[in-house]
């Protein structure tokens, strides 16, 4: 964090000056664009900081929620939504004519791949030209959208341009990405240090000085590129050395070894190691698709990122190697997975959200389906599966309750997320088969006659 960021723009135009006075003071009004799992608690925050918040989304029923004081996520609790509504502190429109209002913008879009895995900023382009009818001097715009290296300086900026204002003098551009890890206990949006890249020192400064009102600490970096290129590689170090312990998984499984028990017990080493742990799949929006906006991006530079690619590979066949193991089990019990009756237990993409985006459990149910076998599923957080791109044919499917009559029909239940709230010895008591890919079962010491590893 700077030590007196007046230093740095003290000849800069006057706008930015009087900006910092805005930021320094909390006086400043900050939109968000975009009010899901990372615009919500970043809103959230800034408005428990004393800044106002204009909270922007096309979708009426996020803002409706928020202005009646409700949470539509749920580790985000109404109360802390509510709280901030009545303060005074946030509001939330999807009128983007509004967008001229705040001091500084920040932009907090998806950055899905297309069906080619190719990068689509399709999100971050229509909010940049959406932000540029309604630009004016001295405003602030930030993307916090994982993407890769260049986006902002190749791809917002000249949208922002267009309009005859110029980076640096007219209105100041940065980029800070966002490090959201829903559910997580331990962190939150305000203890999580925020990496800041700008167009500029000048713009570096002000968004410096505005998250410095925001989060326990600000890392400034060289650039709007350097601090793109620091969150993906946050991202694609997860997705390699989860790819690693997933191989691992598989040879290990076959020498008769259980890499849980090897990993906890690396992991008793004081250095050199750090645990990572195998699944059934990658999900979630960063670790199955940041990666590749470096691989797309890298083969314009004619390099081939081939650690990047064999991650992508590893990670991307768990699934058919966990219904491959399925389908042994049930075998086994005398039984085949053709006409087996299944119940796959949680299909969020981690344990305790109501967050499926790039879940494997959608895998999981189709591939199991494609065997023959009737799927049913529960998750209490999330209560019916949603409309998705690549698994549409599952839209509309609700959670099944648990209950003893019911869970004694299956011919297997297949753990693949582990919520907390799920009471897993009344799932073994009423069981035949559990197939279990989050080594869940071991922790709660469950029978191992029962539980077969995945």
């Amino acid at each position: 964090m700077y030590a007196d960021h007046l230093d740095v723009i003290k000849h800069a135009p006057l706008d930015s000056i009087d900006l910092l006075s805005l930021f320094r003071t909390r006086q400043a009004t900050v939109g968000i664009i975009g009010l899901g799992y990372v615009g919500l608690p970043l809103a959230l925050t800034a408005a428990r900081a004393g800044f106002d918040v204009l909270g922007f989304d096309i979708n009426a029923m996020y803002v409706d929620c928020l202005n009646r004081g409700e949470s539509y996520i749920n580790h985000i609790s109404s109360a802390a939504v509510a709280d901030a509504i009545e303060q005074h502190h946030l509001l939330a429109t999807d009128d983007f004519r509004r967008l001229g209002e705040p001091d500084a913008l920040l932009i907090c879009v998806p950055t899905p791949l297309t069906k080619h895995r190719e990068p689509d900023l399709s999100y971050v382009e229509s909010s940049g030209r959406e932000i540029a009818r309604h630009l004016r001097r001295g405003q602030l715009v930030v993307l916090e959208s994982t993407t890769y290296p260049g986006t902002t300086d190749e791809v917002l900026k000249p949208i922002l341009e267009a309009t005859g204002l110029k980076s640096g003098r007219d209105f100041f551009l940065a980029f800070s990405p966002e490090r959201e890890d829903p559910g997580n206990p331990d962190f939150g949006t305000s203890t999580i240090p925020k990496v800041v890249g700008g167009d500029g020192p000048d713009a570096l400064a002000l968004a410096d000085a505005l998250y410095a009102g925001l989060v326990v600490k600000t890392v400034p970096v060289s650039s709007t590129a350097t601090a793109e290129a620091v969150k993906l590689t946050e991202n694609i170090f997860r997705a390699v050395n989860i790819a690693l312990v997933n191989e691992l998984k598989v040879v290990y499984a076959a020498m008769g070894i259980d890499v849980w028990e090897v990993i906890d017990a690396a992991k008793t080493k004081p250095f050199g190691f750090m645990p990572f742990y195998p699944g059934p799949g990658l999900g979630g929006h960063c670790i199955p698709i940041d990666p590749f906006y470096l691989t797309s991006k890298a083969r314009e530079y004619d390099i081939t990122t081939r650690f990047i690619e064999l991650a992508g590979e590893i990670n991307s066949r768990m699934p058919y190697l966990v219904v491959d193991r399925l389908a042994e089990a049930i075998d086994d019990s005398g039984k085949t997975i053709r006409n087996a009756k299944v119940l796959v237990l949680g299909i969020a993409y981690k344990k305790n959200v109501g967050d499926m985006r790039e879940s494997p459990s959608l895998k999981l149910i189709e591939l199991i389906e494609r065997r023959g076998a009737r799927v049913d599923y529960h998750d209490a957080q999330i209560p019916i599966i949603p409309m998705t791109r690549e698994h549409a044919d599952l839209a509309g499917r609700t959670s099944v309750p648990l209950d003893a009559s019911r869970l004694g029909d299956y011919d297997a239940i297949l753990i693949a997320t582990d919520h907390d709230s799920v009471d897993y010895q009344f799932i073994a008591s009423n069981a035949k088969l559990i197939v279990d890919t989050r080594n869940v079962c071991a922790k709660v010491a469950i029978q191992k006659g029962l539980v077969v590893k995945a």
